[in-house]
């Protein structure tokens, strides 16, 4: 199971912001010895230590049939647990988009006999946070407390997750605030291209649906406490802790905020996404501004696919690398075209692509998106070098124990392993199959991937320089025309 935490843009992968993240918190002792109640422990809850080079992490299931990967760290004072479900916004009912984000929004606006003002002072109090969120694919909820308090903190936990109250004030404050995003997405380049992107090539998917006035105004308190008992569920549960507490300390807090919830979501999951064919010409979105936004978008390779670990090292060359990498390099230090260009790689359980974007003058438009396909081309036909494929193992490897400074950082990144089913050993592995990759895996996937005809190009803004036939388009059914124009060449070719 794979988390989506897919960018509209990004210098790294979506999947980068959690494989190439380090566990640079284990004591040395904890990796070479289990911890000294570890026999203790199997006997009461039978945990499994896996003593890694990063971290010693123990899975164990709580008596209530909580899974749990724990990493002790004594010396730190605090604890962190994330929880995570499998359900997200995409199984939000039709017509009621945003029902799911409605709901995890008010899970710290009160519970039991405390209002949201209450509910806030007593986290504060306790010197802890608790929130909850949501994508397309999951739903989440991560609570930080001391462990001094953390029976205290983990008895709030419970009580938000087993009594929340959605009362009318918090709920009329997030549709307010939801009023006003759906007015000013109509101007955010950002918004307007992802937008774009999804009705030309899933216009058809739940991904790419979208909130609107009617859908926030028909949601309801009772609507929001059937989509918890929807989502929050033990099927589909995962539980990732981290801090300075033993599993026997951490199970019955677990249980105590986790075991009473339903037992089954109900829920069917979302398919996969079928991408329509790329388009021949890019879609140009009206915008009136002095610069354009400039997204690129093709399909790429699942997170299990052999080809994952080369294609990877190969976007840090390509545009994932800021100034080392050759889209940088060339349309921002030698054509002046740009303050910034990038690329990433983003995996998910039903959608994977490799996406681009950046920001230029409307009138070298053109000349951007010619010279995104030129430095493609070139490593097509090319390749990359010796010393640009050694640049960028030394990057990526390098900067690996630079990316955690906390226990919530480490708890979210063990659950990005959890989700995606990377296993418990990956943290181990993962450099080792960055150092593996070789120049003829990555100019083989640069060949098959990086095809300038692979790629759709969506404009933002009033670009010029753009090839006759560019179409422009402010409205959905523009679009949809282009998702069937598409779908027609993709029957063609088949």
């Amino acid at each position: 199971m794979k988390m989506n935490l897919t960018p509209l843009f990004g210098a790294a992968t979506a999947s980068a912001l959690i494989l190439a993240a380090p566990l640079a918190f284990a004591a040395p002792q904890q990796a070479d010895t289990a911890p000294a109640d570890a026999a203790n422990t199997a006997e009461s809850l039978d945990v499994t230590v896996h003593e890694g080079d990063f971290a010693t992490i123990q899975q164990f299931t709580t008596p209530g049939g909580i899974s749990v990967w724990l990493v002790e760290e004594p010396s730190i004072p605090i604890m962190s647990v994330r929880m995570a479900w499998e359900q997200g916004e995409a199984t939000d009912p039709e017509d009621l988009e945003g029902l799911t984000g409605a709901m995890t929004y008010m899970m710290n606006e009160g519970a039991g006999d405390m209002d949201s003002l209450a509910f806030a002072t007593r986290m504060e109090e306790l010197n802890m946070s608790f929130s909850c969120g949501s994508g397309n694919e999951n739903t989440y909820c991560s609570a930080n407390m001391l462990t001094d308090n953390a029976s205290q903190a983990m008895d709030l936990v419970a009580l938000a997750l087993n009594e929340p109250r959605f009362d009318t004030g918090p709920i009329e404050r997030f549709k307010r605030e939801q009023l006003i995003s759906i007015k000013t997405r109509e101007t955010n380049a950002n918004y307007l291209a992802g937008r774009a992107r999804n009705q030309a090539l899933m216009p058809d998917h739940p991904f790419s649906r979208e909130t609107s006035e009617a859908s926030i105004n028909a949601i309801t308190p009772e609507l929001i406490a059937g989509r918890k008992d929807q989502i929050m569920t033990h099927e589909g549960l995962y539980v990732t802790a981290v801090g300075a507490m033993s599993p026997e300390e951490l199970a019955p807090l677990l249980d105590a905020a986790l075991s009473e919830l339903p037992a089954e979501t109900g829920l069917e999951p979302v398919g996969d996404v079928e991408l329509k064919a790329p388009l021949a010409e890019p879609v140009v979105v009206d915008l009136p501004q002095p610069q354009s936004l400039v997204s690129f978008t093709s399909p790429a390779m699942a997170r299990d696919d052999a080809d994952y670990f080369p294609a990877y090292v190969l976007n840090y060359t390509f545009g994932g690398g800021g100034f080392e990498s050759r889209l940088m390099k060339d349309l921002r230090v030698e054509k002046g075209l740009t303050y910034g260009v990038y690329t990433g790689i983003s995996t998910g359980d039903h959608l994977n692509t490799w996406r681009g974007g950046g920001q230029t003058k409307n009138e070298s438009v053109g000349a951007f998106i010619e010279g995104i396909k030129t430095n493609m081309l070139s490593i097509v036909e090319d390749g990359v070098t010796e010393e640009e494929l050694s640049d960028a193992k030394a990057y990526l490897t390098g900067s690996y124990p630079l990316s955690f400074d906390s226990n919530s950082k480490i708890a979210s990144n063990l659950m990005g392993v959890r989700l995606e089913d990377l296993g418990v050993d990956y943290f181990d592995r993962r450099n080792a199959l960055v150092q593996a990759v070789t120049l003829e895996d990555v100019n083989r996937v640069a060949a098959e991937y990086l095809k300038p005809e692979n790629f759709s190009f969506f404009v933002v803004g009033q670009p010029q320089g753009l090839d006759e036939g560019a179409e422009a388009s402010t409205d959905e059914e523009s679009m949809e025309a282009a998702g069937e124009e598409a779908s027609a060449e993709a029957s063609e070719s088949e």
